[in-house]
């Protein structure tokens, strides 16, 4: 393997990859995407909370860059990707001014090519202090804005799910989400504490509509209770040093239950099949490499 500092590795990628013009998606799937889209976006507002202005994140895993292109020739700005790989390519192939979402695993050691994208607006699911660290560390100096980082929540309790878990009013100083957030809060000043994510259990996102999403309810808990442990640590929301207007924001709500996020107070919704249709299974795309 190449011995080079990692940091070099994306603008090695990116100068491959940007010499490469981005085939356009055919008359038809570009039609299709469109009319996805826009009904996508039709039923965020109609759910939307009054006075709120959510977030629609288009996810964009296994697509091809060129779907992503015709969703931004729509309008669509915001764009999540599961895989470091996959966002290194598509940054360097696509327009500057799209605002990428990591909502992938984090992994420390990827931090260096994470910091090194343009256009990497946040990451959502960070989960413990050693990779806010790595992320922090990482980033430029002379970045315009801090990094905005979401603190991915396990709501559901499942093992196979990351994320840390949840609080409630009873939560004490040192509960591992409080913890977390004091650090990213206190020792990562290119960091952004925006706010909180959630993926949340599948038998709870195939209900909704039926009843109460659990994972929902107890995400919005969680942040109610770490908006107070924040003031009693000393860094209340009138300083301005998390959040944005006051509140940290919630990340919860894909294609089959981002409606009932929306109900329930989420900022953020990461919606994938809803808009580009089915997505082939990782060992396809494996195959097919």
């Amino acid at each position: 393997m190449p011995l080079f500092p990692v940091h070099l590795l994306y603008r090695r990628m990116s100068a491959t990859a940007s010499s490469l013009p981005v085939v356009r998606a055919t008359q038809e799937r570009t039609a299709e995407l469109k009319e996805s889209l826009t009904e996508i976006k039709e039923r965020v507002c109609t759910s939307a909370r009054p006075s709120s202005k959510p977030v629609l994140v288009a996810v964009s895993k296994y697509k091809p860059a060129a779907d992503v292109l015709a969703c931004y020739d729509e309008g669509q700005r915001d764009f999540g990707e599961n895989y470091v790989q996959e966002l290194v390519e598509k940054a360097a192939q696509l327009p500057q001014d799209i605002r990428w979402h990591f909502i992938g695993t984090l992994q420390s050691n990827k931090a260096k090519i994470l910091a090194s994208i343009p256009g990497l607006y946040a990451i959502q699911t960070v989960t413990s202090a050693k990779a806010a660290s790595a992320l922090n560390k990482a980033l430029p100096a002379d970045r315009p804005a801090p990094l905005n980082v979401l603190l991915q929540v396990n709501t559901s309790g499942e093992d196979a799910k990351s994320g840390v878990p949840p609080l409630d009013h009873t939560a004490p100083a040192d509960a591992e989400l409080v913890q977390l957030a004091r650090h990213v809060v206190a020792e990562c000043p290119r960091l952004r504490l925006q706010g909180l994510m959630t993926i949340g259990a599948l038998a709870q996102s195939l209900a909704a509509g039926e009843k109460e999403n659990e994972d929902f309810v107890r995400l919005v808990a969680t942040r109610d209770a770490l908006h107070a442990a924040l003031g009693r640590a000393g860094f209340p929301a009138e300083d301005g040093r998390w959040g944005e207007e006051g509140r940290l924001l919630l990340s919860m709500g894909m294609s089959s239950d981002f409606e009932a996020a929306l109900a329930a107070g989420s900022d953020i919704v990461r919606v994938g099949t809803g808009i580009f249709g089915s997505r082939p299974k990782k060992e396809e795309v494996k195959a097919a490499a």
